[in-house]
């Protein structure tokens, strides 16, 4: 409407002046009657039209505006319904893609992976719970049990029984600060302090405190360790991942199988190995095994012990220090190889 206005006030005024001029150039000799007769026919014929071009204009920008405003309305109105759905629990609501651009586009698909993100979010907020509820239930089932039969006067409190009762607690004990440190790490929250230090001398030391485990086990552990150059880490940080994973293979190998423990210099990283001849990792248990509390049906299963956090706690610190962790297996009975990549110093 404004732009109409405009371009009306601004024809009535220039038009008939311009219209004036090219009748006095062209040396046409009217009388004074007849010249404004010519300006008056001149001036409401302009206008006129110009007024009948700004209404269809107008129109047609009304219509415009109506079309394209209700299929963003009807884009946004999508979007909102998604996200009520969202707020209801159903997490498979998505967003079609609304055909007016780029940009939108992009909005559509963001937020679907938002809406799958927190699916799998919920999906693994509640597989945790379970399972630490699984977790506590087994030591806590334990020493209720003994101090019921204590009770009861059919167990003494001898030393036997006060062991059973603080190996529970000590389980518990060391669910709670995994849980602590797992939380800490993924929240960025661990004290980290990198300083350079010989590659290869983090796995042989690693390899160190873990070989009497691995004796007592009938497991052999061996080592690859190739002169890496230093890398800048928390020795203690890293050599905590490498403990995990070593006792997550000797876990998961029987009496007279091997686990190998690596390390090699690979273009800017360095990178460590933990392979072993165990029980192997089915391909669809592959990309959960880093998530909390998370167990295959074969390698991770409760029989082998631990409280499914190692390799969790193990991911984190690796993240925390700008690097990569990752795990490969042929498949059950094929073993598995754990690498993990940190930026080499220089």
């Amino acid at each position: 409407m404004a732009g109409a206005l405009t371009t009306w006030l601004v024809a009535s005024v220039v038009g008939p002046t311009i219209f004036s001029d090219h009748l006095r150039q062209a040396g046409l000799a009217h009388t004074a009657e007849e010249t404004r007769h010519v300006d008056e026919a001149f001036a409401s014929a302009l206008l006129i039209s110009i007024s009948l071009a700004l209404v269809a204009s107008v129109l047609a920008a009304f219509a415009v505006s109506w079309y394209f405003s209700r299929r963003v309305q009807r884009s946004i109105g999508n979007v909102a319904d998604s996200a009520s759905q969202i707020v209801a629990g159903r997490y498979d609501a998505r967003v079609p893609d609304p055909g007016l651009g780029g940009e939108f586009a992009t909005l559509a698909l963001t937020y679907n992976q938002l809406a799958e993100r927190l699916g799998a979010i919920e999906s693994t907020r509640r597989s945790m719970l379970a399972d630490l509820a699984h977790e506590m239930r087994t030591p806590l089932a334990t020493i209720d049990a003994h101090l019921e039969a204590v009770e009861d006067g059919v167990r003494s409190l001898d030393d036997e029984t006060l062991g059973v009762i603080r190996g529970s607690t000590r389980r518990l004990r060391r669910l709670a600060e995994d849980m602590s440190a797992v939380s800490r790490a993924e929240e960025e929250g661990l004290d980290v302090t990198r300083n350079p230090v010989a590659a290869a001398g983090l796995a042989a030391a690693a390899a160190e405190l873990a070989r009497d485990q691995f004796d007592a086990e009938g497991v052999l552990l061996r080592t690859e360790l190739a002169d890496a150059g230093q890398v800048r880490v928390d020795a203690d940080r890293i050599g905590q991942v490498l403990a995990n994973l070593l006792d997550n293979a000797l876990r998961h190998t029987p009496t007279g199988g091997t686990v190998t423990l690596a390390c090699r210099r690979v273009d800017r990283w360095v990178e460590y190995s933990v392979a072993d001849t165990g029980d192997g990792v089915a391909a669809e248990h592959l990309p959960h095994l880093f998530d909390r509390f998370y167990r295959a049906d074969t390698a991770r299963d409760r029989a082998h012990g631990g409280s499914g956090i190692g390799l969790a706690i193990a991911k984190a610190l690796v993240d925390a220090h700008g690097g990569s962790i990752s795990v490969a297996s042929a498949g059950p009975g094929h073993g598995a190889t754990f690498t993990v990549r940190v930026p080499s110093h220089r």
